[in-house]
Formats: structure tokens, sequence, C-alpha cells
């Protein structure tokens, strides 16, 4: 019998469980809409799409240097300085295959195995599961609603004093709640991880979609950090795998190492198309203007089902819910949902094992047209 490895036994992403089952149903003849997985429903900007057809009419594709293509990394150098400018050397980014190796980077880089990694609660599960995968701990700090769900010096140092941490990861724009780190928290904890030497990530992912105001990079404060992006949310461009690294200059040798062996390079089709999406603003802004619309529908119709917001929606394309006026047990309910009306979305147990059952995840990426046609079937099945 093959011994398998304690590393592996990481939880399930019960909201992918849950998009299997949707895509059971749909294969069967059902119309079900989906509220569960954060994927845009839009393709990739048709600037894109023309370079990666193009290139694969004249490009012979293969391996690329590991960090990446050079003029990959001159694009993104430029949409630092376009966007918030900021002076970010090329030499300090790598392309990577999607955020999702970067965190794996990010990680090896920083933190010896026993490393003690802390992430926010309510979070990404799959942070939780890639520091458990690679022998490292993570140190969960719930965060207060009244905070606005933004991780504060005082719990990150209540945290540390009681036990060294090493490595502090902050999403902002963050998934599931969408709420947004402000400058001054986040130059805070920024400024209590040099003084403690925890070192720094900033998963900047969800940069471009938010709606009370303008994203700030953590490069606008320190050099001294790790920041991860990706061209999969606000680009649309989840299956071409490719994000990128901003690094500290002592940080970059390490990480390309790491990567010639994890990962050779990111996919080069996707290398040579995705810097386009730097200039189709206008395209992607149409895209998120449908995002807005759908955020307005959420924000009007779930308090009157009786189902309250337990954080600002204020960046990404999620909505984090209070649904303890129907169940205690968000995970049956998302089930029963599905089943009952085919209508998809996520428990709250993937983002927080403590009080996720009280909670539910609404992903407003899709059309408005599917929003608002869910929106109608839970209206119904809940007034019954």
């Amino acid at each position: 019998m093959t011994i398998l490895s304690a590393r592996g036994a990481v939880e399930p992403f019960h909201a992918m469980d849950v998009l299997r089952e949707a895509n059971a149903l749909s294969s069967a003849g059902h119309d079900v809409l989906s509220l569960a997985v954060g994927q845009p429903s839009a393709s990739a900007p048709q600037g894109v799409l023309d370079a990666a057809a193009a290139a694969l009419r004249v490009e012979k594709l293969g391996y690329t240097d590991a960090l990446g293509r050079m003029e990959t990394r001159r694009a993104i150098a430029a949409h630092y300085a376009s966007r918030y400018g900021a002076d970010v050397p090329v030499g300090r980014i790598a392309v990577t295959t999607g955020s999702s190796a970067g965190f794996s980077l990010a990680f090896l880089a920083v933190t010896d195995p026993g490393g003690r990694v802390a992430i926010t609660a309510p979070g990404y599960p799959a942070y939780r599961n890639i520091i458990k995968a690679l022998s490292l701990e993570a140190v969960e700090i719930e965060t207060d609603p009244a905070e606005d769900h933004m991780l504060t010096v005082e719990a990150l140092e209540k945290a540390h004093r009681q036990k060294r941490i090493d490595t502090l990861l902050i999403a902002s724009p963050a998934n599931p709640t969408g709420a947004v780190t402000d400058r001054h928290h986040l130059a805070a904890l920024m400024d209590f991880c040099g003084d403690e030497d925890i070192a720094f990530i900033s998963d900047e992912i969800y940069h471009g979609l938010r709606y009370t105001g303008d994203d700030r990079t953590a490069l606008s404060h320190s050099n001294d950090v790790i920041v991860i992006n990706s061209f999969s949310k606000y680009y649309c461009m989840t299956g071409w795998r490719i994000g990128w690294m901003v690094l500290p200059e002592d940080m970059v040798r390490q990480v390309e190492r790491l990567a010639q062996s994890l990962y050779i390079s990111a996919p080069d089709l996707s290398q040579i198309a995705a810097p386009k999406a730097f200039e189709c603003t206008g395209e992607l802004e149409a895209i998120k203007d449908g995002y807005r619309a759908n955020r307005e529908l959420l924000l009007e119709r779930l308090p009157a089902m009786g189902i309250s917001f337990a954080a600002p929606p204020d960046g990404a394309f999620y909505a984090w819910c209070d649904v303890s006026a129907h169940t205690n047990d968000s995970m049956d309910f998302a089930k029963r949902m599905l089943s009952e009306i085919h209508v998809a979305t996520a428990p709250g147990l993937d983002f927080d094992p403590v009080n996720g059952p009280r909670f539910m995840r609404f992903s407003y990426a899709g059309s408005t047209d599917t929003v608002a046609r869910a929106l109608d079937r839970m209206g119904k099945w809940l007034a019954r």
C-alpha cells in the first residue's frame, strides 16, 4: 500500500467541489447559475487574443528564462510607472505560472520548514493549504468586522508576542470579503514587520477591481516587500496561467533558482500575449462596469432576503455574507440551493474554518443577467 504524505492531506476547496457538482448538473441539461467561482465570465481582451494568434503563426514557442521574457518584464515595470508612479527595476520582476506559483516561491524563499506564516481569517483557502503542503504553519488571525476586516497592527503584534511569526501575507482587495486595507493600516503593518524582521507578502491580484477609491501598491511604501500579482482577475486571463512577482533585490536569485527547478518558466505564449492587456483599459473598464452593476444588485436585494453583508464589498468581485438568519450550516445550505434551484454559491467553511458555517461568499464575476436571475431564484426559494 502506498504511504501518503501528511503534507498532501489538505482540506478540499469546497467551492471547487460545488463547481464540479454544478458542472455535472449543467451537463445533464439543467440551467445552472453560478455565484460560486471567482472567474470573470468575459474572455481575455481582444488585443491579447490577437497577439496570441499572431504568435502561434510565427513564433517558435518554448522555454524562456525562469524569470520570464525580458519584454514581458519590461511591460510590467512600465505598468508600475504608469499606474502607480512607482519605479520598479526590471531586474526585480519575476514572471510566474499564475499567482499560485508566486505564493509557493515566496514561501519557499523566505520561510524555513516549520516556519509560521500569518494570514487573515476569513481568507483565501489556498493560502492555508499551500502553507501546510510546504511543511509550514498557518497562523490565522481573525479580523474584526468593526475594522472592516482589515488586519490591525495590534492583532498582529498580539499573535507575534504569543509565538514568533516569520511571514505575513496580506491581500487587498481580499478574497472572500472584498475588503480593502487602507494605506495607513498597510503602512503600519509593513513598518511593524520591518521592525520585527517579519517577511511581508502583498497579494495584489485584485488590483484594478476597487469600487470606492484607487489601488495602492505596497511598493509605494517600501521596496523590502514581496508583491504578487496576476493577469487572471482584472485582465480576465485565468486560463492563461500567468502572473508576476516584484521582489527585493537580494531575493531575485533565490526565487530564480527555485523557479528553474519547480516550473522552468511560465507559458511562453501567455508571456508574449499578456502585455497587450495593459493596452486594453477601455475594454477592461467596460467589464468592470458590469461587476459594478452586479455589486449594486447584491447590495439592493440580498438584505431583503435576510442575508446581511459581513464586510464592505469595496473590491474584487465578492460579497461575504452572514446567512445565519437561514442556517448555521452554510455547506448544507449551498448544497440544497444547488440541488433545488440550481444556483451555485461558495460555503463559508472554505474561507474560515471556525466561523465559516454562518457565512457564504457570493461571486458577482459573471454576467448581470446571471446574477439577476440567480437572485430571483433565491428570493423565491427563501420566501417559501
